[in-house]
């Protein structure tokens, strides 16, 4: 099954490979300070999924420096291999949610770096101010940006119960917001399949409301020319999270390897050609992992993977 591979886009942008680098901007979450709620989503760790990056009490330089000697040490051990290009991800919470101009510093400093040569900036819908777009607008016509949007599910049930705390349709108006005024940004989805109480029917609601959303009509502008991403992974559960005593209490179960894989292909045929499909595993931190046991090997299920899309 043929589909937009992310290591193939980022070549066809930076002519050579590019490796994205986890950095913390030091932010937290609207439903985590109590903005909106307390707790964050049932499935969040306490580094709100920033688990690989260096740390926010970390300068940004340093952050990027260290993810730097990391990646190449793992470059020097493979045969055939070469460094490349850097995408410096803002990875951990909300990283457009705080104070803007002390926020855009950090983007800045993150791009400054040698090697850098774009930025991803991972958020909610629903915190994403004015002079944070503006920014974006800006910076995406002189450098790569990609701003992705967690949204998980488009079932509004699932994200009460989850503790999303926002809608599909401050998705929607996010996703319109971006793509009208800073249309050279690359906009990326999240996507979890395997949410409680979810079934295939739902989880591949959510790929065509994202699919339609990124390809939808406002105001007069069609996106459907535009390319946009995804990013799809299996829930997994770590442990300090609601989630884990939900699954300890047995209210739900993970799912197969062979059930996630069939849902994954059956999903990738929706998606249509303007869509780069940035992720089709997560990568579960291994110390804090309850289950599946099956993610822990990603490199394995990467493989495995591969072979049953093409079969």
């Amino acid at each position: 099954m043929d589909f937009i591979k992310l290591s193939d886009f980022y070549k066809s942008i930076f002519g050579c490979k590019a490796y994205k680098i986890s950095l913390d901007a030091g932010c937290t979450c609207p439903n985590r300070d109590g903005t909106k709620g307390v707790g964050g989503c049932i499935f969040c760790s306490a580094s709100g999924s920033g688990d690989f990056a260096a740390g926010g009490e970390k300068s940004v330089a340093a952050q990027v420096l260290e993810a730097k000697e990391r990646i190449e040490r793992k470059l020097r051990g493979r045969s055939g291999a070469r460094s490349g290009k850097y995408v410096a991800y803002f990875q951990s919470f909300s990283s457009t949610y705080g104070n803007e101009d002390g926020l855009i510093e950090k983007y800045e400093a993150a791009l400054s770096q040698e090697g850098v040569a774009g930025i991803a900036i991972a958020t909610r819908p629903d915190c994403i101010g004015e002079k944070i777009l503006s920014w974006l607008s800006e910076a995406a016509k002189r450098t790569f940006v990609q701003v992705e949007l967690g949204l998980q599910t488009s079932s509004e049930r699932t994200g009460v119960l989850i503790n999303r705390l926002y809608s599909d349709d401050d998705y929607r108006a996010a996703v319109f917001r971006i793509k009208s005024i800073a249309p050279d940004v690359h906009l990326v989805t999240h996507l979890i399949f395997g949410l409680p109480g979810e079934d295939e029917a739902c989880m591949m609601e959510s790929v065509r409301f994202v699919r339609d959303v990124n390809a939808g009509f406002s105001g007069g502008e069609s996106f459907s020319g535009r390319m946009f991403g995804i990013k799809i992974t299996v829930l997994y559960v770590v442990l300090g999270t609601v989630l884990s005593e939900m699954y300890e209490r047995g209210e739900f179960s993970c799912l197969a390897k062979e059930e996630y894989f069939s849902l994954l292909k059956k999903a990738v045929s929706l998606l249509g050609d303007k869509c780069v499909v940035h992720r089709l595993t997560g990568d579960p931190p291994k110390k804090i992992l309850v289950a599946p046991s099956w993610a822990t090997d990603k490199k394995r299920v990467m493989n495995e993977l591969g072979a049953y899309m093409r079969g």
